[in-house]
Formats: C-alpha cells, structure tokens, sequence
C-alpha cells in the first residue's frame, strides 16, 4: 500500500524546475500512505514518476520504488498489492526474466515486458499503476477492477498528472480547485461523489478496471478492460447449480492469498456475518489475527452493541482481542484531523477512521476487513426491496397522469402532520426502471429535491446525468436476474464510490494498509455463477461455508455503525436550520462538503 504521482507533458518536453517541485510536492502530501520511503525518477522524454512507501512485501530497500527493469526501459510505480506474484514470477523466471527483488511490484514490470497490457486479467490483487515506456515513450495507468485502490489524474497546462488522492493533486499551488456543481449534486443525492467525477472541477479518477495510455507527443486515451458489472451480467446469464463446497474453496483461496504479507495481518471484527466468517476461515488456516472492534457508549447494552459477541467470538478461535471505545468527545477532537484527510466529500468513513486508528495505535500496518461481503452475498434489504418494489409500483408508475397525481398527494402529506418520508412524492416517478428504484432505496435525495438547494439544479443534475450513474451499469444484460442486477449496483456505485474509497483514505491517514478478501476478482468469477441464480438467502449461503455458529448466523445485520448524525445535529442545526433537507445523514453531507473546501 503506497501513493503514487506522476507528471508527463502532452509535447514529449523534459520537465521543468517547477514541475519538479510540484511533483515534490504532490508525492509529499501522501506522506501517511507511504512513511516507510519515498522515492522519485524523470525521464528527458517528458515523465516524471514519484512514490511514497508502506513496506508490506520485501521490506528491504530493493522494494523502493520507482522500480525499473534489467536494461532500465520501463520505470513502475504501484499502490496496492498483487495477491499472485509469486505464481506469476515462478512462470516468469522459467521465461529467463532476471528480478532484483523479493517484491510483488517487480512481477508488473516483467509481466509487461512478456504480454504488454494482455498482462492485466492475469493480475490479481488490488492495485492501481503507472508504468513508463521509455523506449515508445508511453505512460500506461491502470486499475483493478473492483477500483479498491484509487487513482485521480488532471489535464492542464499541457499536461498531465495523476496521484492517489485528489488532494495530492491540489498540493501544487497551480492545481485549479474549483468546486465541481455535479459532483455537490452526486453528494446530495448518494451520500457520495460518483466517478469518475471529483469534487474539484478538472480532476477526474480514471474509472474502475479503466486503462490509460499516453504516448508522447500526443493525447491519453482511456479503455475498459475488466467489468463488474459485466461479471455480473455473465453471471446470470450461465447460472449454475448450487454446490456449496466451490463457495467454502473460493472464499478460503481468497483468504490465504490476502494474508500474504512480510508484517502482521490483523483483522477488523464485527458481530456480523462478514467478518466473523474471515475469522472463521482465518482460524481453518491456521492463522489467528489480532481482532479490532468498535464500541460506543450509545450502544452498550442495546442490540447494535456488537462488542460481546464478537469478543466471544474472537475468544473461541484464540485470538486476542482489542476494544475500542469511540465517545463523541473524541470524534469532536479528531473531526478536523478526519476532515483534512477525507480525500473526497462523503457521509460515510468515520468507522474505517477510528478502527484504523485502533490498529495503528497498536502497531499494524495490515488489516482485513469484511467489506463485500453484502454485496456479493445479498446482506442488504435492496435485494428484497427492489424485486417487491418493482412487482407492486411498476403497473401504476406506467399509468399516464399517475406519477404526477400521486406527487401532489404526497407532496402534501410531506408538509402536513404526518411528516411522510420526503422521498414520498417521487416514488412513482422513479419506480419504472431498476435505477430509479434503486436511487429510492439508496439516495439521500432525490433528484427533484435538489431544487433550491443548489443553483442551476436542473442543468447540473443534466450533468451529472451525463458524467455518470447507475442506467449505466445497466446497460448490461442480465437477463431477469434480480439477485445479479441488484449485486452490481451495490457493487458498482454505492461500495465502489463509498465503501471503498472511504476504507481507502481512512486507513491511510493511519498509514494502514486494509485488505478486503470478499471484493476479490477471482472469487467473484468463480461464486457469482452460483449465487446469482439462486432464490435469496440472505447472507446464510456464507454463514454456512464458514461453519457460523447460529448465535452469529442468525444475528440481525448492524456493521461498523457510528452514531455520527447525532454527534454533529448541534452544527447541521447552527449552520443550516432545521428541515427534512438537513435531518439525519442529509445535514451531515452539506457540512462535510463546505467544510471540505475549508481545507483546501
């Protein structure tokens, strides 16, 4: 886990004394990602390459990157991890490949140098890369496919930069920063930005299992080279019989891959199903990680208390066991500090902050986490809702005038007595397509809403429209499959552009490296088959796999939860009023979006 930052001019010039600095800089501004080393390489064809380390694999100087090859044409620079190396350099060194290190990174450089970009399915882990040509003179960018690690790049000035945070990018002084209104919007209605917008005009993340080649002289060019989503679809279209022993192989393979490391592997524990499952699949392994968890004064005693039994379960496979208490006092104090290192506006993160913080205060600089395992599994009430939605809306949604009788109706409703949810009056508007259904079930707002809450709303949310969202997932066929349908959207926008990203900067402020063995590619290609044809269990197919015991298995879903709508009414009040535009999680994206730009 690292960050990475690059300058390459359009017009193939060297770099200027000005540039240099600025990448200085830029690689700077990730010091938490990478405190271990830093390093930076130019070439007199126009790149410039720098990296900031966390030594996770090889921990000796020959894993500092940049990193380059035997005859020194190629120059990588890497975040992320790739789970496989050593399978991959085993078949590399049978081709006569020469490495100079014990490092994961080294395999992408030989790898290329024997397939090109055909290498790139071959790759399993998480990553995001840039690699230089020097002999074409071309810079290759690429992510993996979940999109788990980032990587944000800008045209300006002839040029173009990329890094692993958006706020590195800001760190040069001629970096435009203005507000990006469709991105304000995206916050608005999803509680995130969605990619590949930013929240800073001009600055955009090359998109989830995107490639981006640039030879110079000339213009980037940006292709698709692995989908999610696509997966997804194949999976409901060659749905397979159920054969739980392909699931248990598939989640223990992921497993012991994500475990691989040269330092200590902890584990973040909850007393949910995701990461107890982990645990459970870790202790069949042999291995017994250090177990975080979250506690909060507001939940002791209550059924979102998850410290007992996940202290009872981490107890049973011999694990030690560290608590965390977070009180509202101390998320008051680091609020700034959270702020400042959100590396995009979102409602989400504040959890990955403090059990980040947890691990780091005792010495990790690894930790697996359940995140996924919803998502692929069917743990959320989409996979419910949006089925049972769809048969009792749809007829009415298509009747002509209904939409528009039953918005006026509600729309009352909202502002009398009865204070229905203020989402009510477009339901039967957005509830004739799969997208609009899953925006009722997942937006803060809707996109109606946002008039009079941001200027020009009906030409931004146009942009928005055009810049991204979910009808663009569903381009995909997925022939009748809701259980596929629903999976790649969670997947796609609300994990992709939330969870993880949020995972991401969170764990790097601590300079913890947090791996997710349940959003892998391979384990996906091998269990979505299975799964997406059969009728929803919830998360039972995975308790069982795991060997669950009921009192976790059948345990009402909670997750990392903070009470951070609470902790922060007395500002949402202050600044904005009271109203159902600032209630609950709704006030708690408008401060993290003004209070963003503050840091900048």
């Amino acid at each position: 886990m690292c960050g990475i930052a690059g300058i390459v001019n359009l017009d193939a010039g060297p770099l200027t004394d000005q540039q240099q600095r600025a990448l200085g800089l830029i690689n700077n501004a990730m010091h938490r990602r990478g405190p271990d080393s830093a390093g930076s390489w130019s070439s007199a064809r126009g790149c410039g390459l720098a990296h900031r380390r966390l030594s996770i694999i090889d921990l000796s100087a020959a894993g500092n990157q940049p990193m380059t090859n035997e005859d020194e044409t190629l120059q990588l620079v890497m975040n992320g991890e790739i789970y496989n190396y050593r399978t991959l350099r085993t078949e590399l060194e049978k081709q006569g490949h020469l490495f100079q290190s014990d490092s994961d990174a080294e395999v992408i450089l030989h790898l290329y140098e024997s397939s090109g970009l055909d290498m790139l399915p071959r790759l399993e882990g998480m990553f995001a890369f840039a690699l230089w040509d020097e002999a074409a003179a071309q810079l290759v960018l690429a992510r993996d496919p979940h999109g788990i690690k980032p990587l944000y790049y800008s045209l300006h000035g002839g040029q173009l930069r990329f890094a692993s945070q958006v706020k590195a990018l800001l760190a040069a002084a001629d970096q435009p920063r203005s507000p990006d209104p469709a991105a304000r919007a995206g916050l608005l209605i999803w509680g995130h930005v969605p990619e590949p917008l930013t929240a800073v005009s001009g600055i955009q993340a090359l998109p989830a299992g995107h490639c981006l080649t640039l030879q110079v002289p000339g213009t980037p060019t940006v292709r698709k080279w692995a989908s999610v989503a696509g997966a997804f679809a194949g999976a409901g279209q060659e749905t397979r019989d159920w054969d739980p022993a392909v699931l248990r192989g598939a989640l223990l393979d992921s497993i012991e891959r994500h475990l691989v490391a040269d330092v200590e592997v902890g584990l973040f524990l909850s007393a949910g199903i995701d990461s107890t499952s982990i645990l459970a699949l870790c202790s069949e392994l042999g291995t017994r990680p250090r177990c975080l968890t979250l506690g909060f004064s507001e939940y002791t005693g209550r059924a979102d208390d998850e410290v007992p039994v996940a202290a009872a379960f981490a107890e049973t496979n011999g694990c030690r066991h560290l608590v965390r208490t977070v009180e509202q006092s101390e998320f008051e104090q680091d609020l700034p500090n959270i702020i400042s290192a959100m590396d995009q506006p979102t409602i989400d993160g504040v959890n990955s902050w403090f059990v980040s913080k947890a691990a780091a205060e005792v010495g990790l600089k690894v930790a697996l986490s359940g995140l996924g395992g919803d998502e692929l599994f069917g743990g959320y009430p989409s996979f419910t809702d949006i089925p049972n939605w769809r048969r009792r809306l749809r007829l009415l949604s298509r009747t002509p005038g209904a939409a528009r009788a039953f918005a006026a109706t509600a729309k009352i409703l909202t502002a009398g007595p009865m204070q229905l949810a203020p989402k009510l009056p477009g339901l039967l508007r957005h509830a004739g397509t799969d997208s609009g259904l899953y925006l009722l079930r997942r937006g803060l707002h809707l996109p109606e809403e946002l008039t009079g809450l941001i200027p020009d709303a009906d030409a931004v949310l146009r942009q928005l429209a055009a810049a991204t969202g979910p009808a663009d997932i569903l381009d995909h066929d997925f022939k009748g499959s809701d259980y596929a349908t629903i999976a790649a959207l969670e997947s796609c926008l609300y994990m992709r552009n939330q969870l993880l990203r949020d995972l991401d900067w969170a764990g790097m402020a601590h300079s913890l490296e947090v791996r997710v063995p349940l959003v892998d590619w391979k384990l996906l290609n091998s269990v979505a088959p299975y799964l997406a044809g059969r009728s929803w269990t919830g998360k039972q197919d995975l308790a069982i796999a795991a060997g669950l015991p009921e009192q976790i298995a059948a345990r009402p879903k909670t997750g990392f939860s903070v009470p951070v709508p609470r902790w922060v009414g007395a500002e949402v009040r202050k600044r904005y009023g009271t109203s159902t535009e600032t209630g609950g999680y709704r006030g708690w994206a408008r401060i993290v979006w003004d209070r963003w730009f503050e840091t900048i």
